[in-house]
């Protein structure tokens, strides 16, 4: 498991600390791939210039922001705010 652990952390001694430890390890790379990926998607529709692929995209997209924020992953206002943004630059491409 390469990547759980951080080098400034001591290991603890107590058996439930070190499974804590190694559970909130693994949640947060799997939170920081979530966030990653999530950040890319916004990414390609922001950088979209074609009306008709940014739709397809903010599709995917609305879909993956709405599940990190039933998650808590991202702040349900922020997920909100992005897609709000994201829908009035898809509209602007068809107008």
């Amino acid at each position: 498991m390469q990547g759980v652990f951080r080098l400034e952390e001591q290991m603890p001694n107590i058996k439930s600390a070190k499974k804590r430890m190694v559970l909130s390890g693994k949640a947060r790379l799997r939170n920081r791939s979530e966030r990653a990926k999530i950040r890319t998607a916004v990414k390609r529709v922001r950088a979209t210039t074609s009306a008709k692929d940014a739709e397809e995209q903010l599709r995917s997209v609305v879909k993956l922001l709405d599940r990190a924020a039933t998650k808590r992953l991202i702040h349900p206002n922020r997920v909100a705010r992005v897609k709000s943004q994201l829908e009035k630059h898809t509209r602007s491409l068809t107008s």
